[in-house]
């Protein structure tokens, strides 16, 4: 199983990526986070496998988020999932494995 985190202020926007999720095989969401800073808990805490990471975020930006990621011990996968495409590069530039824009499509996932 992939253990994966969830992370975006909006809750519709969890509930549809965690709606899509949910028809994969293999894939174990273990927590939802709603802001940036909490995201940074969880992923210490539970070491999830898979972050799925929004970008516009209180508190601590989705950016902010994987560089610090990027320092931390425990270093998940991140795809990003957000509505801006013109954080892409950026997004590459902290180790992003995808960039996904929304809406999220299951063909797109």
């Amino acid at each position: 199983m992939i253990r994966t985190l969830i992370v975006d202020d909006e809750a519709p926007a969890r509930e549809e990526l965690k709606y899509i999720l949910g028809k994969f095989q293999g894939i174990e969401i273990i927590a939802e986070a709603f802001h940036g800073e909490q995201a940074l808990e969880l992923n210490e805490k539970l070491k999830p496998d898979l972050l799925f990471l929004d970008i516009q975020m209180p508190k601590l930006n989705g950016i902010d988020v994987a560089r610090r990621i990027l320092d931390s011990l425990h270093r998940p996968y991140i795809v990003f999932v957000t509505a801006y495409e013109q954080y892409a590069i950026e997004a590459f530039e902290v180790n992003a494995v995808d960039y996904i824009l929304k809406p999220v499509s299951e063909e797109r996932m």
